[in-house]
């Protein structure tokens, strides 16, 4: 064949018909809302000219009526593979120029088989949403092409990275997948996430909300806490999605990848001796102390605006990536509630399926007190947390900074849930409670019998944080490994990851468990 030959000609015009989506028009108004194209948005996230399409001939097969039926190649979504950071990667991209994005049967069927290629490849899923939903017109055919999609998104749960990047709408029964995946994304002013559109809540309930408020990127970030990740654009949120992957491995046989370290591994920071208070009621800065301690500039925290007494994220220590679970002493003074659980114990469970360490920080005076969290199912959300420090095989390591009382002890991988190495700072009180509710217990009716019983209660709260709430009387009784000087936590935590690469268990044979939802 030749340049001129008709064969290729034909070719070249029908590719170039089906890169134009829904056609100029459609294109422009997606540019004047300040959204890329489905294409313009593979381009920023994939490695330059590493993409590969797949199937873009498809089209819908007919048989519907109802106004715009018409065809468009590729039906509205592009698939295929390509690479980030030199690793393949698997990818769906929504085109909202094309009957808006929504679902139709053939749609559903190459998201289906790109998702299956991945998984047989063990390669990670990644998916662009801009989409209005079910196609109306094709009634049934569309909603069961979304349970198709639904149930690879539970099956491969665990097997490869899944994540979803929210790049438009997600209405009704489609929010569920981005809900299965392991990471959601949002651009703000962009991206919606609701079951139910304001019209339809209006008519129901007489609740008047506009989109946003509904489930504008804010309201998953802040309240639902159904988003991890957010950005002002869309290049930005493509950006975070590059920068997850390169903590995650491409699938649950395969270790994290390993970035050559640009921190010294025996870097220790004299700034983590001075950090913690003298007084145990002042508060600190967590996220200051995680800073410190990983290599710079490498943390990505997972939900930082959700949940704020509590803090996960991914990072690098010695090169290598782990996942960091800690309290945040400066909000709520770092109790564990309902949110808090829920938070830690999802990214700890996620951590367990793609072979990330877990490092924790814990500095918590127990779980929050109150009729709302009782009735709320303190217990069963507290009970989440336990389960997944309990069940997860990865190495793990525990830094007792400072509070350890109660139950916050006890489910913040403590070392008698499997924890591998526990290591507490000077400043660490692990105990039932703090040592004025202590006294108050034990020593109530002395006090309030003595003729200075101000002073008879200091002496014994003294007595007591002297005896009980320090780390030796724990170190005494083997609840830690070690005590450590601040500054020393760096290198001692690499060195039981070193130590701890090759770890093995076994568990009894099952099914699943049955972590309480």
């Amino acid at each position: 064949m030749n340049e001129e030959d008709p064969r290729i000609l034909e070719l070249r015009a029908i590719r170039e018909k089906a890169r134009q989506g829904g056609g100029e028009m459609r294109v422009e108004r997606q540019h004047a809302k300040g959204k890329l194209t489905a294409r313009e948005r593979l381009s920023f996230l994939l490695d330059p000219g590493t993409f590969h399409e797949l199937e873009p001939f498809i089209t819908n097969p007919g048989g519907e009526t109802g106004p715009n039926t018409e065809d468009y190649l590729g039906e509205g979504v592009i698939t295929g593979y390509g690479q980030i950071d030199g690793r393949t990667v698997y990818i769906y991209a929504q085109d909202f120029t094309v009957h808006g994005g929504t679902l139709s049967m053939m749609q559903s069927r190459k998201i289906c088989r790109v998702m299956d290629l991945a998984v047989r490849n063990g390669s990670p899923i990644i998916g662009l949403i801009d989409s209005g939903g079910a196609r109306i017109q094709e009634g049934v055919k569309s909603l069961g092409g979304y349970a198709e999609i639904f149930r690879r998104n539970a099956r491969y749960s665990g097997v490869v990275p899944q994540i979803s990047v929210m790049l438009g709408p997600c209405a009704g029964g489609a929010a569920y997948s981005p809900a299965i995946t392991d990471l959601i994304i949002m651009v703000r002013n962009h991206s919606y996430m609701f079951i139910t559109g304001p019209q339809v809540i209006e008519a129901v309930t007489g609740e008047k909300v506009d989109h946003e408020a509904l489930g504008g990127t804010q309201v998953h970030m802040t309240i639902s806490g159904t988003a991890h990740m957010a950005a002002d654009t869309e290049v930005g949120a493509l950006d975070l999605c590059r920068q997850a992957l390169r903590y995650m491995p491409a699938n649950n046989v395969e270790d994290p990848p390993y970035r050559e370290p640009q921190d010294d591994p025996l870097r220790m920071d004299p700034t983590l001796n001075r950090l913690v208070p003298l007084d145990p009621s002042i508060p600190y800065s967590m996220h200051a102390v995680v800073e410190r301690v990983v290599d710079q500039g490498t943390f990505l925290e997972i939900q930082p605006e959700w949940a704020r007494n509590a803090v996960v994220g991914l990072a690098r220590i010695g090169g290598h990536s782990i996942g960091i679970v800690a309290q945040e002493p400066d909000q709520l003074a770092g109790v564990l509630d309902i949110d808090a659980s829920d938070k830690i114990s999802r990214f700890v469970r996620m951590c367990d399926c793609f072979n990330i360490p877990l490092v924790t920080f814990v500095d918590s005076p127990g779980f929050l007190p109150g009729v709302h969290q009782e009735h709320g199912g303190i217990i069963r959300h507290g009970a989440k947390v336990l389960y997944a420090f309990a069940e997860a095989t990865v190495p793990k390591i525990t830094v007792i900074t400072r509070k350890a009382y109660g139950g916050a002890y006890v489910v913040m991988s403590s070392k008698y849930l499997g924890t591998d190495v526990t290591y507490a700072w000077p400043s660490a009180e692990i105990a039932v409670m703090g040592a004025e509710g202590a006294v108050n217990i034990l020593y109530g009716k002395e006090i309030a019998a003595a003729e200075d019983p101000q002073g008879l209660w200091a002496a014994l709260v003294a007595d007591y944080r002297q005896k009980f709430n320090n780390p030796y009387y724990a170190a005494k009784n083997g609840y830690v490994d070690d005590i450590i000087e601040p500054w020393e936590t760096r290198p001692k935590i690499i060195a039981s990851l070193a130590a701890l690469r090759d770890k093995y268990t076994d568990h009894p044979p099952r099914k699943h468990g049955n972590i309480p939802v």
